[in-house]
Formats: C-alpha cells, sequence, structure tokens
C-alpha cells in the first residue's frame, strides 16, 4: 500500500485549471519527483497535496 497516494486530482481556480486528473502513488522508501516546464502545474500540485 502506498505511503502517498492521489487518484483523479484536480485543481481549478474559476475557469483555470491548474491541475486536472493526477494519479499516482509512492511507496515508502522511494524517491520521486514531479518534472515539466514552468507553468504546468507542479508546485500546485504539491500545495493541493498539502492541503494548501
Amino acid at each position: 500500500m502506498p505511503t502517498i497516494q492521489t487518484d483523479g486530482l484536480m485543481k481549478y481556480s474559476g475557469d483555470v485549471r491548474g491541475v486536472e486528473d493526477l494519479s499516482f502513488g509512492v511507496e515508502e522508501g522511494e524517491v520521486f519527483g514531479f518534472l515539466g516546464p514552468n507553468g504546468a502545474g507542479k508546485t500546485t500540485a504539491i500545495r493541493t497535496l498539502m492541503g494548501f
């Protein structure tokens, strides 16, 4: 069972899509990172997972 898991995570601000349909799981001890261009929603995804 993953330590961190999300299925279908979405974050919108009005009509602006920050994150749409993000699904993944991270096992204990596994190294995981977000890669993507500027404005892809990496920080938004992490903040949403953290509850900000």
